[in-house]
């Protein structure tokens, strides 16, 4: 099955997210396109196109058009999502609604991340499973959107998936799969995906578990089994995100800024009807270690540094709103 099939069954209970992001090496514009199915509890299921950006001097941009659940359907030949007048597929996404429109390309990805670990998705512990079809993309074409039309130019990002019953209630993330060194040479091919989040459990918040995936230094990464996330480090929050986790012989720590005037917030509900309060930016910037260690040693050596200036991908999610932080789509 592809990493994109639709999983939802008709049943309500269900939500179903496609993301696109990226961020214009040129204009240093971030952009968000969000295809979401939802399928309430006790409500017929909809579905809808979101489409955000934001620049690095604070000017940002975001809108949502709803649509019946009818308008999401699958297509084999050749596959690809179709919601409305937009498409995805493994090779380019391109649509229009009110006054945006994006024409998107990109040659695919050699293998994708998988967040979450097969013993954890086979006994079901996840109230949302994650994957990223798409985790270091070039992105070419075009977008337009209030009155502007960009052509892109060296610009980087990934498409993901995920789907569940219920969100979290709380997490920070991040990707960068524009990385380089701290002398501004770039890492083809590398980059990172991190999740910390926190959940209710027989009553109880826990965590946050995170899980980190990735390619680092032409190698792949992925600190995602049962010990790995549970003793993983981390903290996030309105505007930060710093984790530190290991796998075998590696470990690697990231920091991620993202500035607030940069940060579009948005609310996600729950099929239960309960909501989640987010703060989105493609346009945070990450400073990444990576360390390695010897067989049968007990010191750790400094590979490398990398970063991502002005060109991670971050959000922060919690319940309860903000008061001094703005929503742009609820």
């Amino acid at each position: 099955m592809s990493l994109n099939a639709l999983r939802w069954d008709g049943s309500p209970g269900h939500y179903e997210v496609w993301f696109l992001t990226l961020t214009d090496g040129a204009s240093g514009t971030g952009i968000w396109i969000r295809f979401a199915m939802h399928a309430p509890d006790h409500a017929p299921a909809d579905c809808s196109l979101w489409f955000v950006a934001m620049d690095p001097d604070g000017v940002r941009f975001a809108t949502k058009r709803a649509f019946g659940a009818e308008a999401l359907r699958e297509e084999a030949d050749p596959a690809r999502l179709v919601l409305a007048d937009a498409e995805l597929s493994a090779r380019g996404s391109a649509g229009a609604f009110d006054d945006v429109r994006w024409e998107l390309r990109w040659d695919p990805a050699p293998s994708p991340g998988l967040p979450v670990h097969p013993l954890v998705e086979r006994a079901r512990l996840a109230k949302t499973m994650y994957v990223i079809p798409q985790p270091a993309i070039a992105v070419a074409g075009t977008v337009a959107f209030g009155g502007r039309e960009i052509e892109l130019s060296g610009a980087h990002g990934a498409q993901a998936h995920l789907w569940g019953a219920k969100h979290a209630d709380q997490w920070g993330w991040t990707h960068a799969a524009a990385l380089e060194t701290l002398d501004g040479e770039p890492r083809p091919g590398d980059w990172i995906d991190g999740i910390s989040i926190v959940a209710s459990r027989f009553g109880r918040e826990v965590g946050p578990n995170t899980s980190v995936v990735g390619r680092l230094l032409g190698e792949d990464f992925a600190a995602t089994s049962p010990l790995s996330v549970l003793r993983a480090t981390s903290t996030s929050g309105i505007s930060q995100y710093r984790a530190e986790t290991r796998a075998r012989n590696r470990r690697v720590l990231f920091e991620v800024d993202a500035p607030r005037e940069t940060l579009v917030g948005v609310t996600y509900d729950d099929p239960d009807g309960e909501r989640l309060r987010c703060w989105n930016t493609e346009v945070a910037s990450m400073r990444l270690w990576v360390w390695d260690r010897a067989a049968r040693s007990a010191s750790w050596m400094l590979r490398d540094t990398l970063q991502a200036p002005g060109r991670a991908c971050f959000e922060y999610a919690q319940r309860d709103l903000l008061a001094d932080v703005p929503m742009h789509i609820t």
